[in-house]
Protein backbone atom coordinates (compact mmCIF):
# COMPACT_ATOMS: atom_id res chain seq x y z
CA UNK A 1 0.00 0.00 0.00
CA UNK A 2 1.77 3.07 -1.16
CA UNK A 3 -0.26 5.75 0.70
CA UNK A 4 -2.13 4.02 3.92
CA UNK A 5 -5.24 6.04 4.68
CA UNK A 6 -4.64 9.29 7.49
CA UNK A 7 -0.97 9.71 6.30
CA UNK A 8 -1.09 11.86 3.92
CA UNK A 9 -4.07 14.44 3.08
CA UNK A 10 -7.36 13.18 1.94
CA UNK A 11 -8.19 15.01 -1.50
CA UNK A 12 -11.31 13.15 -2.41
CA UNK A 13 -9.85 10.49 -4.35
CA UNK A 14 -11.90 7.45 -3.41
CA UNK A 15 -9.66 5.68 -0.83
CA UNK A 16 -9.40 2.38 -2.35
CA UNK A 17 -7.93 4.10 -5.31
CA UNK A 18 -5.62 6.40 -3.38
CA UNK A 19 -3.86 3.28 -1.29
CA UNK A 20 -2.33 2.71 -4.63
CA UNK A 21 -1.48 5.81 -6.05
CA UNK A 22 1.76 7.38 -5.97
CA UNK A 23 1.64 11.50 -5.67
CA UNK A 24 1.86 12.24 -9.08
CA UNK A 25 -1.03 10.37 -9.71
CA UNK A 26 -3.09 11.20 -7.57
CA UNK A 27 -2.47 14.63 -9.27
CA UNK A 28 -3.01 13.26 -13.45
CA UNK A 29 -6.01 11.44 -11.23
CA UNK A 30 -7.59 15.23 -10.26
CA UNK A 31 -6.80 16.57 -13.63
CA UNK A 32 -8.96 14.36 -15.04
CA UNK A 33 -11.41 14.77 -12.50
CA UNK A 34 -11.46 18.28 -13.29
CA UNK A 35 -12.31 17.99 -17.26
CA UNK A 36 -15.09 16.31 -15.94
CA UNK A 37 -16.29 18.57 -13.58
CA UNK A 38 -14.96 22.18 -14.96
CA UNK A 39 -15.07 25.62 -12.95
CA UNK A 40 -14.58 28.17 -15.41
CA UNK A 41 -11.40 30.88 -13.64
CA UNK A 42 -14.75 33.64 -14.30
CA UNK A 43 -16.74 32.05 -11.63
CA UNK A 44 -14.34 31.81 -9.25
CA UNK A 45 -13.38 35.53 -9.33
CA UNK A 46 -17.18 36.53 -9.61
CA UNK A 47 -17.96 33.48 -6.34
CA UNK A 48 -20.71 31.77 -8.49
CA UNK A 49 -22.40 28.85 -6.88
CA UNK A 50 -19.33 26.14 -8.00
CA UNK A 51 -17.01 29.06 -5.81
CA UNK A 52 -19.48 30.23 -3.52
CA UNK A 53 -17.10 28.95 -0.63
CA UNK A 54 -14.10 31.14 -1.70
CA UNK A 55 -15.43 34.17 0.38
CA UNK A 56 -12.67 34.99 2.24
CA UNK A 57 -9.09 34.93 4.52
CA UNK A 58 -9.33 34.48 8.12
CA UNK A 59 -6.64 37.42 8.22
CA UNK A 60 -8.74 39.56 6.07
CA UNK A 61 -12.17 39.23 7.27
CA UNK A 62 -14.99 39.67 4.36
CA UNK A 63 -13.20 41.91 2.29
CA UNK A 64 -10.42 38.78 0.84
CA UNK A 65 -11.07 38.01 -2.68
CA UNK A 66 -13.84 40.46 -3.36
CA UNK A 67 -13.26 42.40 -6.43
CA UNK A 68 -12.66 46.36 -5.79
CA UNK A 69 -11.79 46.30 -2.20
CA UNK A 70 -8.98 47.23 -1.28
CA UNK A 71 -5.75 45.07 -1.48
CA UNK A 72 -4.03 44.02 1.94
CA UNK A 73 -1.32 42.21 2.69
CA UNK A 74 -0.74 39.65 5.30
CA UNK A 75 0.85 36.67 6.91
CA UNK A 76 4.11 37.87 6.22
CA UNK A 77 7.29 35.43 6.53
CA UNK A 78 11.27 35.24 5.84
CA UNK A 79 13.44 32.90 5.01
CA UNK A 80 17.20 32.62 3.87
CA UNK A 81 18.32 32.39 0.18
CA UNK A 82 20.75 30.26 -1.16
CA UNK A 83 23.64 32.16 0.30
CA UNK A 84 21.86 33.25 3.46
CA UNK A 85 24.70 35.67 4.62
CA UNK A 86 23.82 37.88 1.81
CA UNK A 87 20.46 36.81 0.59
CA UNK A 88 16.91 37.34 2.79
CA UNK A 89 13.06 36.25 1.01
CA UNK A 90 10.67 38.14 1.99
CA UNK A 91 6.76 36.77 1.39
CA UNK A 92 3.29 37.39 2.36
CA UNK A 93 -0.09 36.78 1.43
CA UNK A 94 -2.35 38.49 -0.41
CA UNK A 95 -6.51 39.83 0.23
CA UNK A 96 -7.68 39.24 -2.74
CA UNK A 97 -6.46 38.55 -6.72
CA UNK A 98 -4.54 42.22 -7.16
CA UNK A 99 -5.64 42.41 -11.34
CA UNK A 100 -3.37 45.11 -12.10
CA UNK A 101 -2.44 46.24 -8.82
CA UNK A 102 1.09 45.95 -8.21
CA UNK A 103 3.23 45.08 -4.63
CA UNK A 104 6.35 46.76 -3.38
CA UNK A 105 8.55 45.49 -0.96
CA UNK A 106 10.62 48.74 0.42
CA UNK A 107 13.24 48.07 2.03
CA UNK A 108 16.32 49.53 3.39
CA UNK A 109 19.26 49.54 6.17
CA UNK A 110 17.09 52.15 8.57
CA UNK A 111 13.52 51.92 9.04
CA UNK A 112 14.02 54.94 6.80
CA UNK A 113 13.96 52.22 3.85
CA UNK A 114 15.12 53.97 0.62
CA UNK A 115 14.88 50.79 -2.21
CA UNK A 116 12.14 49.00 -3.48
CA UNK A 117 11.10 45.97 -5.52
CA UNK A 118 8.13 44.80 -7.07
CA UNK A 119 7.36 41.89 -6.01
CA UNK A 120 6.36 38.42 -7.80
CA UNK A 121 2.61 37.12 -7.46
CA UNK A 122 2.15 33.54 -7.63
CA UNK A 123 -1.31 32.98 -7.69
CA UNK A 124 -2.78 29.24 -6.38
CA UNK A 125 -5.59 27.43 -7.51
CA UNK A 126 -7.36 25.10 -5.72
CA UNK A 127 -9.74 22.41 -7.08
CA UNK A 128 -11.15 20.17 -5.26
CA UNK A 129 -13.89 17.16 -5.41
CA UNK A 130 -17.64 18.03 -3.03
CA UNK A 131 -19.63 16.02 -1.86
CA UNK A 132 -22.54 17.20 -3.94
CA UNK A 133 -20.60 16.17 -7.24
CA UNK A 134 -19.55 19.28 -8.15
CA UNK A 135 -15.91 20.92 -6.95
CA UNK A 136 -14.61 23.08 -4.55
CA UNK A 137 -12.69 25.86 -6.15
CA UNK A 138 -10.40 28.55 -3.94
CA UNK A 139 -7.75 31.04 -5.32
CA UNK A 140 -5.13 32.80 -3.02
CA UNK A 141 -2.07 34.65 -4.27
CA UNK A 142 1.22 34.73 -2.49
CA UNK A 143 3.27 37.90 -3.35
CA UNK A 144 7.55 37.24 -3.05
CA UNK A 145 10.08 39.60 -3.35
CA UNK A 146 14.41 38.59 -3.07
CA UNK A 147 16.66 41.23 -1.96
CA UNK A 148 20.64 39.80 -1.83
CA UNK A 149 23.66 41.73 -1.17
CA UNK A 150 23.16 42.24 2.34
CA UNK A 151 25.59 42.44 4.77
CA UNK A 152 25.77 39.33 6.98
CA UNK A 153 23.66 39.45 10.47
CA UNK A 154 22.96 43.53 10.22
CA UNK A 155 19.14 43.70 10.70
CA UNK A 156 17.22 44.96 7.34
CA UNK A 157 14.23 47.07 7.15
CA UNK A 158 10.70 46.33 5.12
CA UNK A 159 7.80 46.88 4.54
CA UNK A 160 5.05 45.94 1.75
CA UNK A 161 2.86 48.75 0.03
CA UNK A 162 0.21 48.08 -2.64
CA UNK A 163 -0.40 50.53 -5.69
CA UNK A 164 -3.82 51.31 -4.05
CA UNK A 165 -2.97 52.44 -0.94
CA UNK A 166 -2.52 49.48 1.73
CA UNK A 167 1.06 50.17 3.45
CA UNK A 168 2.26 47.84 6.28
CA UNK A 169 4.14 48.18 9.39
CA UNK A 170 8.11 48.53 8.91
CA UNK A 171 9.65 45.49 10.20
CA UNK A 172 13.30 43.50 10.24
CA UNK A 173 14.97 40.55 9.97
CA UNK A 174 18.78 39.38 9.48
CA UNK A 175 20.43 37.25 7.13
CA UNK A 176 23.07 34.97 7.94
CA UNK A 177 26.23 35.35 9.98
CA UNK A 178 28.99 34.94 7.63
CA UNK A 179 31.35 31.70 7.80
CA UNK A 180 34.16 33.67 8.18
CA UNK A 181 36.20 32.74 11.87
CA UNK A 182 36.89 36.42 12.51
CA UNK A 183 33.29 37.41 11.94
CA UNK A 184 31.86 34.49 13.93
CA UNK A 185 30.15 35.21 17.32
CA UNK A 186 28.08 33.21 19.39
CA UNK A 187 24.43 32.47 18.30
CA UNK A 188 21.16 30.96 18.67
CA UNK A 189 18.15 29.04 16.20
CA UNK A 190 15.35 26.58 17.39
CA UNK A 191 13.33 23.89 16.19
CA UNK A 192 10.35 21.78 16.27
CA UNK A 193 7.55 20.16 13.55
CA UNK A 194 4.35 19.26 13.12
CA UNK A 195 2.65 22.05 14.32
CA UNK A 196 -0.53 22.70 12.77
CA UNK A 197 -2.80 25.54 13.92
CA UNK A 198 -4.72 26.48 16.92
CA UNK A 199 -7.80 28.21 14.96
CA UNK A 200 -9.80 27.02 13.22
CA UNK A 201 -10.25 28.95 9.99
CA UNK A 202 -13.34 31.07 8.75
CA UNK A 203 -13.61 29.40 5.04
CA UNK A 204 -15.15 27.29 3.55
CA UNK A 205 -18.65 27.95 5.11
CA UNK A 206 -20.70 25.54 7.58
CA UNK A 207 -17.53 24.02 8.80
CA UNK A 208 -18.46 22.40 12.48
CA UNK A 209 -16.75 24.04 15.32
CA UNK A 210 -13.19 23.18 15.94
CA UNK A 211 -13.00 22.05 12.39
CA UNK A 212 -9.32 21.99 11.40
CA UNK A 213 -7.76 23.38 14.61
CA UNK A 214 -5.45 20.96 16.75
CA UNK A 215 -6.71 18.13 18.45
CA UNK A 216 -6.28 17.72 22.20
CA UNK A 217 -3.86 14.84 23.75
CA UNK A 218 -4.23 12.74 26.38
CA UNK A 219 -3.90 15.71 29.63
CA UNK A 220 -4.55 18.90 27.39
CA UNK A 221 -6.72 21.07 29.29
CA UNK A 222 -10.21 22.11 27.09
CA UNK A 223 -9.19 24.80 25.17
CA UNK A 224 -5.35 24.21 25.41
CA UNK A 225 -3.83 26.40 22.58
CA UNK A 226 -0.55 24.47 22.21
CA UNK A 227 1.19 25.29 18.96
CA UNK A 228 0.24 28.89 20.30
CA UNK A 229 2.19 28.04 23.68
CA UNK A 230 5.58 26.64 21.50
CA UNK A 231 5.65 29.47 19.58
CA UNK A 232 5.46 31.96 22.57
CA UNK A 233 8.57 30.63 24.16
CA UNK A 234 10.41 29.81 20.73
CA UNK A 235 9.87 34.08 20.42
CA UNK A 236 11.19 34.33 23.85
CA UNK A 237 14.07 32.66 23.37
CA UNK A 238 14.59 35.11 20.59
CA UNK A 239 16.72 33.11 17.98
CA UNK A 240 18.48 33.87 15.25
CA UNK A 241 16.98 31.32 12.96
CA UNK A 242 14.08 28.77 13.29
CA UNK A 243 13.59 25.54 11.35
CA UNK A 244 10.15 22.99 11.04
CA UNK A 245 10.55 19.63 10.16
CA UNK A 246 7.60 19.10 8.55
CA UNK A 247 3.94 18.85 8.56
CA UNK A 248 3.91 22.06 8.42
CA UNK A 249 -0.39 22.91 9.07
CA UNK A 250 -2.53 19.83 8.79
CA UNK A 251 -4.72 20.87 5.79
CA UNK A 252 -6.91 18.40 6.55
CA UNK A 253 -7.69 16.59 9.97
CA UNK A 254 -6.61 13.09 9.36
CA UNK A 255 -3.73 13.78 11.64
CA UNK A 256 -6.24 12.72 14.39
CA UNK A 257 -9.25 14.57 13.72
CA UNK A 258 -13.10 13.65 13.43
CA UNK A 259 -15.06 14.70 9.79
CA UNK A 260 -14.86 18.30 9.09
CA UNK A 261 -16.03 17.44 5.22
CA UNK A 262 -16.47 20.26 2.71
CA UNK A 263 -19.84 19.90 1.88
CA UNK A 264 -22.65 22.40 1.27
CA UNK A 265 -25.24 21.70 4.47
CA UNK A 266 -21.90 21.21 6.70
CA UNK A 267 -22.73 17.21 7.31
CA UNK A 268 -21.76 14.37 4.98
CA UNK A 269 -23.04 10.53 5.09
CA UNK A 270 -19.70 9.75 3.46
CA UNK A 271 -17.22 8.60 5.95
CA UNK A 272 -14.74 8.58 3.25
CA UNK A 273 -15.24 12.46 1.23
CA UNK A 274 -12.64 14.73 1.13
CA UNK A 275 -11.40 16.93 4.04
CA UNK A 276 -8.19 18.97 2.18
CA UNK A 277 -9.19 22.97 2.64
CA UNK A 278 -6.47 24.99 1.02
CA UNK A 279 -8.01 28.27 3.98
CA UNK A 280 -5.99 26.69 6.85
CA UNK A 281 -2.94 27.83 5.16
CA UNK A 282 -4.10 31.75 5.94
CA UNK A 283 -4.95 30.98 9.33
CA UNK A 284 -1.07 29.30 9.64
CA UNK A 285 0.62 32.30 8.38
CA UNK A 286 -1.46 34.54 10.53
CA UNK A 287 -0.40 32.84 13.63
CA UNK A 288 3.38 32.67 12.49
CA UNK A 289 3.16 35.87 11.68
CA UNK A 290 4.48 37.66 14.90
CA UNK A 291 7.97 35.81 14.58
CA UNK A 292 8.44 34.68 10.95
CA UNK A 293 8.02 38.01 9.52
CA UNK A 294 10.92 39.13 11.54
CA UNK A 295 13.22 35.97 12.19
CA UNK A 296 14.00 33.60 8.75
CA UNK A 297 11.96 30.30 8.76
CA UNK A 298 13.03 27.47 7.20
CA UNK A 299 10.72 24.40 6.41
CA UNK A 300 11.26 20.73 5.43
CA UNK A 301 8.22 18.53 4.38
CA UNK A 302 6.98 15.89 6.14
CA UNK A 303 4.08 13.43 5.10
CA UNK A 304 0.49 15.69 5.52
CA UNK A 305 2.50 18.62 3.05
CA UNK A 306 2.28 16.45 0.37
CA UNK A 307 -1.01 18.00 -0.96
CA UNK A 308 -1.76 15.81 -4.19
CA UNK A 309 -4.22 18.50 -5.61
CA UNK A 310 -0.80 20.34 -6.80
CA UNK A 311 2.06 18.96 -8.83
CA UNK A 312 5.67 18.69 -8.09
CA UNK A 313 5.54 15.29 -6.20
CA UNK A 314 2.32 17.48 -3.99
CA UNK A 315 4.47 20.42 -3.55
CA UNK A 316 3.28 22.53 -5.99
CA UNK A 317 1.10 24.02 -3.14
CA UNK A 318 4.39 25.07 -1.18
CA UNK A 319 6.52 26.26 -3.47
CA UNK A 320 3.74 29.01 -4.50
CA UNK A 321 3.65 29.65 -0.21
CA UNK A 322 7.08 29.65 0.78
CA UNK A 323 10.51 30.66 -1.01
CA UNK A 324 13.18 27.87 -0.15
CA UNK A 325 16.40 27.90 -1.41
CA UNK A 326 16.95 26.74 -4.85
CA UNK A 327 20.38 25.07 -4.35
CA UNK A 328 19.18 21.38 -4.23
CA UNK A 329 18.67 18.61 -6.63
CA UNK A 330 16.14 19.71 -9.51
CA UNK A 331 12.94 18.92 -8.86
CA UNK A 332 13.36 18.56 -4.93
CA UNK A 333 11.97 22.15 -3.60
CA UNK A 334 12.16 21.36 -0.06
CA UNK A 335 15.46 19.93 -0.26
CA UNK A 336 18.19 22.30 0.57
CA UNK A 337 21.28 23.61 2.29
CA UNK A 338 23.02 26.96 4.16
CA UNK A 339 25.43 28.07 6.68
CA UNK A 340 25.14 30.10 9.43
CA UNK A 341 28.54 30.84 10.77
CA UNK A 342 30.34 28.07 11.50
CA UNK A 343 26.88 25.56 11.06
CA UNK A 344 25.68 23.54 7.72
CA UNK A 345 21.76 23.18 7.89
CA UNK A 346 20.64 20.75 5.61
CA UNK A 347 16.63 20.21 4.80
CA UNK A 348 15.96 16.84 3.41
CA UNK A 349 12.84 15.61 1.81
CA UNK A 350 12.31 12.60 3.91
CA UNK A 351 8.88 11.51 2.24
CA UNK A 352 11.58 10.31 -0.92
CA UNK A 353 12.58 7.69 1.12
CA UNK A 354 10.06 6.80 3.38
CA UNK A 355 8.51 2.93 3.75
CA UNK A 356 5.87 3.95 6.23
CA UNK A 357 4.01 5.09 3.41
CA UNK A 358 5.36 5.45 -0.17
CA UNK A 359 3.59 7.71 -2.22
CA UNK A 360 6.64 9.74 -3.12
CA UNK A 361 8.98 7.07 -2.43
CA UNK A 362 12.24 7.61 -4.92
CA UNK A 363 10.43 10.12 -6.84
CA UNK A 364 14.16 12.03 -7.42
CA UNK A 365 15.88 8.65 -8.95
CA UNK A 366 18.39 8.77 -6.60
CA UNK A 367 19.61 12.44 -7.23
CA UNK A 368 18.64 13.35 -3.49
CA UNK A 369 20.46 10.97 -2.62
CA UNK A 370 23.80 12.09 -4.72
CA UNK A 371 23.60 15.72 -3.75
CA UNK A 372 23.60 14.67 -0.13
CA UNK A 373 26.76 12.97 0.00
CA UNK A 374 28.38 15.91 -2.25
CA UNK A 375 27.26 18.46 0.06
CA UNK A 376 28.22 16.74 3.11
CA UNK A 377 31.75 16.28 1.66
CA UNK A 378 31.88 19.60 0.54
CA UNK A 379 30.98 20.87 4.39
CA UNK A 380 33.03 18.50 6.15
CA UNK A 381 36.30 18.79 3.96
CA UNK A 382 35.47 23.53 4.85
CA UNK A 383 37.57 24.41 8.01
CA UNK A 384 34.92 27.05 8.56
CA UNK A 385 32.45 24.47 8.98
CA UNK A 386 32.19 22.76 12.66
CA UNK A 387 28.59 21.66 13.29
CA UNK A 388 26.54 19.81 10.26
CA UNK A 389 22.91 19.63 11.20
CA UNK A 390 20.36 17.57 8.93
CA UNK A 391 16.88 18.20 9.47
CA UNK A 392 13.77 16.39 8.46
CA UNK A 393 10.89 14.75 8.93
CA UNK A 394 10.36 11.25 8.78
CA UNK A 395 12.44 9.53 11.97
CA UNK A 396 15.92 6.97 11.37
CA UNK A 397 15.32 6.24 15.25
CA UNK A 398 12.53 6.76 17.14
CA UNK A 399 10.60 4.85 19.13
CA UNK A 400 7.25 6.48 19.33
CA UNK A 401 3.77 4.91 19.21
CA UNK A 402 2.38 5.10 15.44
CA UNK A 403 5.65 6.97 13.93
CA UNK A 404 8.52 5.20 15.55
CA UNK A 405 11.35 4.36 13.46
CA UNK A 406 11.59 3.86 9.34
CA UNK A 407 13.97 1.36 7.61
CA UNK A 408 13.77 3.23 4.50
CA UNK A 409 14.84 6.71 5.75
CA UNK A 410 17.69 5.33 8.43
CA UNK A 411 18.79 3.09 5.09
CA UNK A 412 19.20 6.48 2.80
CA UNK A 413 20.58 8.73 4.93
CA UNK A 414 22.55 6.89 8.34
CA UNK A 415 25.60 5.71 6.39
CA UNK A 416 26.03 8.89 5.13
CA UNK A 417 25.75 10.77 8.51
CA UNK A 418 27.91 8.14 9.89
CA UNK A 419 30.73 8.83 6.92
CA UNK A 420 30.81 12.82 7.03
CA UNK A 421 30.22 13.23 10.68
CA UNK A 422 26.93 14.37 11.03
CA UNK A 423 26.36 16.60 14.63
CA UNK A 424 22.94 16.56 14.80
CA UNK A 425 19.91 14.80 13.06
CA UNK A 426 16.40 16.45 13.78
CA UNK A 427 13.39 14.69 12.99
CA UNK A 428 9.77 15.07 13.32
CA UNK A 429 6.63 13.47 12.49
CA UNK A 430 6.72 11.28 15.97
CA UNK A 431 4.71 13.97 18.50
CA UNK A 432 6.62 13.82 21.39
CA UNK A 433 10.64 14.58 22.40
CA UNK A 434 13.16 12.19 22.26
CA UNK A 435 16.74 11.98 22.37
CA UNK A 436 19.12 8.98 21.38
CA UNK A 437 22.57 8.41 22.68
CA UNK A 438 25.56 8.84 19.94
CA UNK A 439 24.51 6.60 17.20
CA UNK A 440 27.49 5.09 15.10
CA UNK A 441 26.72 2.11 12.40
CA UNK A 442 23.30 1.33 14.15
CA UNK A 443 24.59 1.15 17.70
CA UNK A 444 25.13 3.66 20.76
CA UNK A 445 28.93 4.02 21.05
CA UNK A 446 27.89 5.43 24.75
CA UNK A 447 25.58 6.48 26.98
CA UNK A 448 25.19 10.34 26.68
CA UNK A 449 22.81 11.48 29.87
CA UNK A 450 21.63 14.93 30.85
CA UNK A 451 24.11 17.56 30.50
CA UNK A 452 26.92 15.13 29.37
CA UNK A 453 29.21 16.65 26.43
CA UNK A 454 29.23 14.89 23.39
CA UNK A 455 32.53 14.59 21.24
CA UNK A 456 30.67 13.96 17.36
CA UNK A 457 34.16 13.23 16.09
CA UNK A 458 34.55 9.91 17.53
CA UNK A 459 31.00 9.24 19.24
CA UNK A 460 28.91 9.71 16.25
CA UNK A 461 25.15 11.44 15.42
CA UNK A 462 22.77 12.48 17.54
CA UNK A 463 18.97 11.58 16.59
CA UNK A 464 16.10 14.16 18.19
CA UNK A 465 12.34 13.85 17.07
CA UNK A 466 11.36 17.13 18.17
CA UNK A 467 7.49 16.76 16.74
CA UNK A 468 5.47 18.33 19.59
CA UNK A 469 5.41 21.79 18.14
CA UNK A 470 1.05 21.59 18.84
CA UNK A 471 -0.12 18.90 17.21
CA UNK A 472 -2.13 16.77 19.77
CA UNK A 473 0.94 14.94 21.50
CA UNK A 474 2.10 11.10 21.16
CA UNK A 475 3.17 8.34 23.85
CA UNK A 476 5.95 5.93 23.96
CA UNK A 477 5.01 2.62 25.12
CA UNK A 478 7.35 1.96 27.33
CA UNK A 479 7.51 5.31 29.62
CA UNK A 480 9.16 8.47 30.13
CA UNK A 481 12.54 9.41 30.73
CA UNK A 482 13.51 12.97 31.26
CA UNK A 483 14.82 15.45 34.13
CA UNK A 484 13.68 14.86 37.01
CA UNK A 485 11.94 11.74 35.90
CA UNK A 486 14.76 9.40 35.05
CA UNK A 487 13.87 5.90 34.70
CA UNK A 488 16.41 3.57 36.42
CA UNK A 489 16.72 1.48 33.14
CA UNK A 490 15.73 4.08 30.21
CA UNK A 491 16.71 0.95 27.27
CA UNK A 492 13.87 -0.05 25.69
CA UNK A 493 13.80 -3.55 24.88
CA UNK A 494 11.41 -3.68 22.00
CA UNK A 495 10.09 -0.91 19.29
CA UNK A 496 8.93 -0.43 15.59
CA UNK A 497 10.48 -0.15 12.45
CA UNK A 498 9.25 0.52 8.83
CA UNK A 499 10.14 -1.88 6.34
CA UNK A 500 10.03 -1.58 2.47
CA UNK A 501 6.74 -4.29 2.90
CA UNK A 502 5.30 -1.27 4.38
CA UNK A 503 4.71 -3.55 7.78
CA UNK A 504 6.54 -3.15 10.72
CA UNK A 505 8.98 -5.24 12.30
CA UNK A 506 10.64 -5.08 15.52
CA UNK A 507 14.55 -4.62 16.88
CA UNK A 508 15.73 -4.49 20.26
CA UNK A 509 16.71 -0.69 21.55
CA UNK A 510 18.96 0.83 23.58
CA UNK A 511 20.13 3.82 22.16
CA UNK A 512 16.72 5.56 23.66
CA UNK A 513 17.85 7.90 26.04
CA UNK A 514 15.47 10.75 26.80
CA UNK A 515 11.51 10.74 26.17
CA UNK A 516 8.95 13.19 26.95
CA UNK A 517 5.92 13.33 25.82
CA UNK A 518 4.29 16.52 25.54
CA UNK A 519 4.74 19.82 23.46
CA UNK A 520 8.07 20.78 23.26
CA UNK A 521 11.29 22.32 20.86
CA UNK A 522 15.09 22.89 20.78
CA UNK A 523 17.10 25.33 21.27
CA UNK A 524 20.57 25.36 20.20
CA UNK A 525 23.30 27.77 21.39
CA UNK A 526 26.24 28.06 19.57
CA UNK A 527 29.79 29.23 20.72
CA UNK A 528 32.23 29.31 17.82
CA UNK A 529 35.62 29.42 19.41
CA UNK A 530 39.40 29.45 18.26
CA UNK A 531 40.76 26.11 19.29
CA UNK A 532 37.07 24.12 19.85
CA UNK A 533 33.84 25.10 19.33
CA UNK A 534 30.70 24.00 21.30
CA UNK A 535 26.93 23.62 20.95
CA UNK A 536 24.53 23.31 23.66
CA UNK A 537 21.13 21.30 22.52
CA UNK A 538 18.58 21.94 25.57
CA UNK A 539 14.98 20.83 24.89
CA UNK A 540 11.83 23.08 26.42
CA UNK A 541 8.65 22.60 27.21
CA UNK A 542 5.35 24.90 26.23
CA UNK A 543 6.08 26.23 29.88
CA UNK A 544 9.74 27.32 29.02
CA UNK A 545 10.92 24.32 31.20
CA UNK A 546 13.99 23.00 30.23
CA UNK A 547 14.53 19.33 30.88
CA UNK A 548 17.58 17.98 28.71
CA UNK A 549 20.95 19.21 27.66
CA UNK A 550 23.48 18.03 25.70
CA UNK A 551 26.63 19.81 24.62
CA UNK A 552 28.73 19.25 21.51
CA UNK A 553 32.13 20.08 21.02
CA UNK A 554 34.57 19.89 18.22
CA UNK A 555 38.13 20.97 17.53
CA UNK A 556 38.61 23.22 15.12
CA UNK A 557 40.11 22.76 12.24
CA UNK A 558 43.03 24.67 10.41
Amino acid sequence: MLNPPGLAPNTGIPEALAARMTMDEQYDWHRSYLKRHAVSRRSILRGSTAAAMVAGLSSFGALAYAEGAPLAVAGRHTGFGPDASSQLRFSAQLSRNPGRAKVFLEHGPTPALGARVEGQVRNLLTQIPRTDGGVLAAEQFYVHAPVDGLPGRIPHFYRWRTSDGFVSEVASAAPAMPSSRAALLPFRFTMMGDQGIDDMPTRPSGLRSGAYRNKYGDGDAPGARNAEAIQRQIVACNPDFHILAGDITYADPSHGGGPDWFVPSGTSKNPKIDAYNPFVWDSYFQAIEGSAARVPWMFATGNHDMEAVYGTHGYGGLTARLDMPENGPAGCPSVYSFRYGNVAVLSLDANEACYQYQANLGYSGGAQKNWLERTLAGYRADPAVDFIVCFFHECAYATGVGGASDGGVRGTFAELFDRYGVDLALQGHNHCFERTDPIRGGRATRVAGDNSIVYPETDGTVYYVVGGGGAAHGEFDFGESYRGHVLPDTAVARSGVWDADGKQQFEAVQWSRVRYSRYSFIRVDVRPGVFSSEMDVIAVDEFGREFDKVTFRRLVRR
